[in-house]
């Protein structure tokens, strides 16, 4: 059975009186194992207006074969010229006929959105599967050689001239093999009769070109004309000769692209997925906000609106589990004993508690119409920027005097932490009141810390190592103050279980200890800050002018 993973083929239409040529001459190939033949049934499952085929995906019961069962295959990788990029695939039992495994949707529900996949082909496929080995044995690849009879059920491919369907083709699935195994059989497999597909699946040949909505764009692209009419320049890569649109739109669709890529991760609880899709939404979010100018305003307004709304439920597990990691160091360094495994077991109750609610509250939230109405709003903003015509001015002189002005917010933030800090030292007995202010005000560098990052992250295309330098140095803020603002909750959350009622007094001492330990860290880390801050001052207020 063919183990779940990336899966990297090539496939070839060949007609159905063709030879299978002599695989043994494919450069590199020492032995051909003996042919074996199943017979295969799939039932194909989609939307009744075919989201899924659209997107490249592909969901399928199979039985017969080795592999039998449930399998989604996600959208190839990049082509090389070497061959096809890989395909994702994610199998499951064959359970039950109607019943898609929990696992298969998790990595569907971002794109189904609420819809339900239903039947909408049957295939039939006599495989007839051909090893070939290398010379030291290795078994580099398969050769399938597919006859295929393909039925579409409930309407699907309306546009489908024939509801059934025969042809033959031939599948190159490397195995162990490297990518250059496509290219040694190319011409053997030419010189036999067979030519590259005209089509990227089964399912796709047989539902017809007209009967699937149009592909989605995919990561990191963007349309190459504009609503308001102007062109891209030629190239799939953004440069200082692209209208500051473009340039944002395209950092825009690689944000919106990794949304989407960890929304099964994050259903799957997969580690540092939160952290991951918070991230994304975060650099949505902050892009949008940097760049607003270039766009419709209320279509910017009412994203940004929602990615903070999805960014603070995303917040609740990623910052308890920030925060538990945060404390199960710091309580490792307790002197061991009963008051110090008292602290742990309080600490990981209220956090795991935090945790769990947190969870069940973001997969609830994944499932509603609201999440799905976002997922649709940002897909339509990266396919159909709302540009205004400002927006059409070269990157390096519009979008560049953006980020100027993220950088003069960020030296203003500054500037007020420091007299906040200031004005503290003369006023003796407000020292809890200014320490909250004071700490408002850190957390405000961090938060335009991190705008400018991403803003100058979106620039890279255009002013390269400049823009990279400035992200840097922004991200180095940021990475200390979002240090000091972690043991800044800490504290709070400390404080409160030290509150607590009838604590004995080593418990006490041990929360004390705790809390100790955190107004040095707190103390270091500004100072970290300061240093930071005084280096990368020029840098800074030179922005990308």
């Amino acid at each position: 059975m063919r183990a779940e993973g990336l899966e990297t083929e090539k496939k070839y239409d060949v007609d159905a009186g063709t030879a299978l040529p002599d695989l043994a001459a494919i450069p590199g190939v020492g032995r051909v194992g003996e042919p074996h033949e199943v017979r295969l049934e799939a039932i194909y499952f989609d939307t009744a207006d075919l989201v899924l085929a659209g997107r490249g995906i592909t969901l399928r019961r199979r039985s017969g074969g080795a592999d039998a069962g449930w399998h989604v295959k996600l959208p190839p990788g990049p082509a090389r010229d070497e061959g096809p990029g890989p395909r994702q695939e994610i199998h499951a039992p064959l359970g039950q006929a109607d019943v898609v495994p929990g696992k298969l949707l998790a990595h569907l529900h971002a794109y189904l959105r609420g819809s339900d996949p239903v039947p909408v082909a049957r295939l039939n496929t006599r495989r007839t599967t051909h090893a070939l080995y290398g010379d030291d044995g290795v078994h580099l690849a398969d050769l399938a050689d597919d006859t295929v009879e393909a039925e579409l059920l409930q309407g699907a491919g309306q546009e489908a001239t024939d509801r059934t369907q025969q042809w033959r083709e031939w599948e190159l699935e490397l195995v162990h093999g490297q990518r250059e195994v496509f290219a040694a059989a190319e011409a053997v497999l030419a010189e036999a009769g067979a030519r590259p597909s005209a089509h990227g699946s089964k399912l796709r040949r047989a539902l017809g070109q007209s009967g699937v909505p149009g592909q989605a764009a995919a990561p990191g692209k963007v349309p190459q004309e504009t609503d308001n009419g102007g062109k891209q320049p030629g190239g799939a890569i953004p440069g200082k000769k692209w209208p500051a649109s473009a340039v944002v739109s395209e950092y825009l669709a690689g944000q919106i692209s990794e949304i989407l890529a960890n929304d099964a991760r994050v259903r799957l609880e997969e580690p540092d997925a939160v952290h991951a899709m918070r991230s994304a939404t975060r650099r949505v979010r902050s892009a949008l906000g940097v760049y607003r100018k270039l766009y419709g305003r209320a279509a910017v307004g009412r994203i940004r609106d929602e990615l903070k709304w999805l960014g603070r439920i995303l917040g609740t597990p990623r910052d308890a589990e920030v925060m538990q990691d945060r404390l199960r160091i710091s309580v490792g360094k307790l002197p061991p004993g009963e008051p110090a495994d008292d602290v742990k077991r309080r600490i990981e109750r209220e956090l795991g508690a935090r945790l769990d609610a947190g969870y069940r509250r973001t997969q609830e939230v994944l499932l509603t119409d609201r999440y799905f109405r976002l997922l649709d709003d940002l897909e339509d903003f990266r396919d159909h920027p709302p540009v205004r015509p400002a927006a059409s001015a070269p990157a390096r002189k519009a979008a560049g005097k953006l980020v100027g002005k993220s950088a003069r917010r960020l030296r203003r933030a500054h500037k007020s932490a420091r007299q906040v800090k200031d004005g503290a030292a003369e006023r003796p007995g407000m020292e809890l009141r200014d320490a909250t202010v004071h700490e408002t005000a850190l957390h405000q560098v961090r938060k335009d810390a991190k705008r400018l990052r991403h803003a100058a992250e979106t620039l890279d295309p255009v002013f390269g190592r400049r823009a990279a330098r400035l992200a840097k140095a922004a991200h180095k803020q940021q990475k200390i103050l979002g240090d000091h603002h972690d043991g800044v909750m800490a504290r709070i959350f400390l404080g409160k279980l030290a509150g607590g009622p009838d604590l004995p007094e080593p418990v006490a001492a041990a929360y004390a200890a705790l809390l100790k330990r955190e107004e040095k860290s707190a103390a270091k880390a500004e100072a970290k800050y300061r240093k930071a801050h005084r280096k990368s001052r020029k840098l800074i207020r030179r922005g990308l002018t």
